[in-house]
């Protein structure tokens, strides 16, 4: 019996797929995905999965609704083509934000992509730094949510010269807890910043919460959107007397006039993991800088495929 392992990639991040088969050694598989003229998803699985160990890579970004049909229907033809075990690599989780009812009426839309994702025929998950650690219980498979935190620490220590002059400050007191992790790691202070918001995607005042004066202040996020939130964070900071602000965010969505923000910020840099494509965005913004999480995910599938303990990368580098 062959027990080979077939990575196949969507189109949301093709990229990154390839950095992971680089770091794996193997081809990606061949997999056509492409659109019908009246929108529909058709995919073709180009080669045999047949008792197969399957990983298939789409993130959860950019055109995210198509993404995720894409990646759907690739499950599922897999299941269909007698895969053995399918899992789906998920570096950017798609609508992980909605995973609690915070008005009444609002659907619990993270609930809801779990289910579609296991009838569609998935065994396994694979996703980085989820926006509530309580999605995981969402599924009835088992999900491996991988942490970006040994990745920054690296980053922090090779790429920040003065970083132990820093505080670690996160931006909303969500972040508190990933925030005094890396301090705690980093022997450094903590500081949080509490923001007041009127309505969605908009803050209206902010307080500082800590010590910065004469620091190098390092803001800490999971996700940045808009930027909105980090800009407004970056000037409370340097109103208190931070020395530089840089901003390192697992998840760079950088929707909307982000890259505006950043760039009249007082932000130093804004360092973001390749989760989601960004490549085309450095371009426009010189403050964007990348840290590569590709060997994160090329050994959480390397494990998985062997039978290999995955918890090691939570804590370690890859």
């Amino acid at each position: 019996m062959s027990n080979s392992i077939k990575i196949l990639s969507g189109n949301s991040h093709p990229e990154l797929s390839k950095l992971i088969v680089r770091r794996l050694g193997i081809e990606l598989s061949k997999v056509t995905v492409s659109k019908y003229s009246n929108m529909e998803t058709a995919v073709v699985i180009g080669e045999s999965v047949r008792d197969e160990d399957v990983f298939i890579i789409q993130s959860g970004c950019d055109e995210i609704n198509d993404h995720l049909m894409e990646l759907l229907i690739m499950i599922n033809a897999c299941k269909a083509a007698s895969a053995r075990r399918i899992s789906a690599v998920i570096p950017c989780f798609p609508y992980a934000r909605q995973d609690k009812k915070d008005k009444s009426r609002a659907p619990i839309s993270a609930k809801l992509i779990a289910n579609m994702l296991t009838v569609a025929g998935a065994d396994h998950v694979i996703t980085m730094d989820l926006h509530a650690s309580q999605i995981q219980g969402f599924f009835d498979c088992p999900v491996d949510n991988l942490y970006g935190e040994p990745s920054i620490l690296r980053y922090i220590k090779e790429n920040i010269t003065d970083w132990k002059n820093a505080v670690i400050v996160s931006p909303d007191a969500g972040g508190a807890k990933r925030a005094t992790s890396l301090a705690d790691h980093l022997d450094l202070d903590f500081a949080l910043i509490h923001k007041e918001r009127k309505k969605a995607n908009e803050v209206s005042r902010m307080v500082l919460v800590g010590d910065v004066k004469g620091k190098v202040a390092i803001l800490v996020d999971d996700m940045s959107d808009t930027c909105g939130t980090l800009g407004l964070a970056a000037k409370t900071l340097v109103d208190n007397h931070a020395t530089k602000v840089y901003a390192i965010v697992i998840h760079g969505v950088l929707s909307g006039n982000a890259l505006e923000v950043i760039n009249n910020s007082v932000l130093s840099k804004v360092i973001v993991t390749n989760t989601i494509p960004h490549e085309h965005k450095k371009k426009l913004c010189p403050k964007l800088d990348t840290i590569d999480i590709s060997s994160v995910f090329a050994e959480s599938i390397r494990r998985t495929h062997n039978g290999e303990s995955v918890s090691y990368l939570f804590g370690n580098l890859a």
